[in-house]
């Protein structure tokens, strides 16, 4: 009798948010950017050598790191690239978490961090967040195997500031703490200049939300020369061409469009500070967003009712059934049009509820 089965990898997958096809659809469920991305991105595809996908792409992707050093003010050796950041966090994963001591992160966060923990065998132990959803510096200040933090954090919302990720940094200078910033753009600030002053500080960053390149997977990370390097010698005895030639060619062209980049920034958060208003009077409560979605709870209504409801009209947005957060809705930013139509069927479904 085969016993092939017992060596298969058995693990609970990263689910990602669904994929819907309507017309008339609403896709405020995976924190895509509403706006397209910059026109830099046609000019790019309308001069692309397409005999050129013949040819393997250059490994070291060095005209999107260039391109991606040169806007940060940071060395190219400073600058490592992938599919996405999640490419980018999983060989991070790989490459700094090999330690029997379990890493940390919060109990509630990015739910990909258990599932590559889990994947690649790698200890672990969630800490949980305040009753504010807030984390709590001092709760890290134990041995541990390394440490991430999404900030602003996803699905919260919540922004820690840069004190307090120093903080945790000061109290962890024995391991690697990778600070996730898919999110960063719709906040105030960047932890970016912490790689200068610790050499054990990995900060990740994306094209796919404020640049509007959900489509084309292109993530960075930022850290000292030998964190790179290490990044750099995991990726290679993984995938030695993970990015597109095209994938090279868009990222440089679209990170020199500051023009566009703020204008479709700024047109986010304007529109998120309005559904935060909005929301209120409506009886939601939440914390300050610093992101390009809210986490919300409604003071009567039960999420699911709300999110089944909205489904049925084409209205999609996402639903958690974890501990501590499976009466909260994760509201994606659409356009205002987009956003006036969700908050007008809101309205009725709070209106016709009897629970």
């Amino acid at each position: 009798m085969s016993n092939w089965r017992d060596n298969l990898r058995k693990i609970e997958p990263y689910v990602p948010g669904e994929q819907p096809d309507f017309p008339d659809m609403i896709k405020l469920n995976t924190n895509e950017n509403p706006y397209p991305p910059s026109p830099k991105v046609r000019e790019v595809m309308e001069h692309f050598d397409e005999s050129k996908l013949r040819l393997y792409p250059d490994p070291a992707s060095s005209r999107l790191v260039q391109a991606i050093a040169d806007y940060n003010n940071v060395k190219n050796s400073q600058v490592f690239v992938g599919v996405g950041s999640d490419d980018v966090l999983a060989i991070a994963f790989m490459a700094f978490f090999n330690s029997k001591k379990p890493i940390l992160f919060a109990d509630i966060t990015y739910s990909f961090y258990d599932v590559w923990a889990e994947l690649f065998r790698i200890p672990y132990e969630k800490v949980p967040l305040n009753d504010k959803f807030e984390i709590v510096p001092s709760d890290y200040y134990r041995e541990n195997g390394g440490v991430i933090i999404a900030n602003p954090n996803a699905p919260t919302g919540i922004a820690q500031s840069i004190n307090a990720l120093e903080d945790i940094i000061q109290h962890n200078q024995d391991v690697v703490v990778i600070i996730d910033e898919a999110y960063v753009d719709f906040s105030s600030q960047t932890a970016l200049n912490l790689i200068q002053k610790y050499d054990n500080v990995l900060i990740v960053q994306t094209y796919s939300k404020s640049r509007s390149l959900a489509g084309m997977r292109i993530g960075h990370a930022f850290g000292s020369e030998e964190l790179i390097s290490a990044l750099n010698d995991v990726r290679y005895s993984f995938n030695s061409y993970p990015m597109t030639r095209l994938s090279v060619e868009i990222g440089a062209a679209v990170i020199t469009d500051t023009d566009y980049f703020e204008q479709t920034k700024k047109k986010v958060i304007a529109t998120r500070e309005w559904v935060k208003r909005e929301l209120i009077r409506l009886g939601f409560t939440f914390g300050d967003s610093m992101t390009n979605f809210i986490f919300a709870t409604h003071d009567r209504v039960p999420a699911q009712v709300i999110f089944d409801k909205l489904r049925e009209k084409h209205i999609f947005v996402r639903h958690f059934s974890a501990p501590r957060i499976d009466n909260y809705l994760r509201i994606s930013i659409g356009t205002e049009e987009e956003m006036r139509r969700f908050l007008n069927e809101v309205a009725a479904i709070i209106e016709e509820y009897r629970g």
